[in-house]
């Protein structure tokens, strides 16, 4: 499970560098921050179920995040 952990950062990795490259740059960043986030987790080796249990607040923070985002930041379209 901590391999896994270092396969999201590299995928967060290629993310953000493809938003660096386009000029996104507060995308890049938090990206970048979440590539740092999953390297660091990855190599402290929790158990299986810390590993799980960390996944699955990352997704529920992600989802409530982008849920709040797309509802009251970005308004209805016309």
């Amino acid at each position: 499970m901590a391999r896994m952990f270092r396969v999201l950062g590299f995928f967060t990795l290629a993310i953000a560098l493809m938003a660096f490259a386009g000029d996104m740059y507060e995308m890049a960043l938090l990206f970048f921050i979440q590539t740092a986030v999953f390297f660091l987790v990855g190599y402290l080796n929790f158990s299986e179920r810390a590993y799980l249990l960390m996944f699955w607040g990352y997704m529920v923070v992600a989802f409530v995040g982008f849920t709040y985002w797309s509802v009251f930041e970005m308004g209805i379209p016309l």
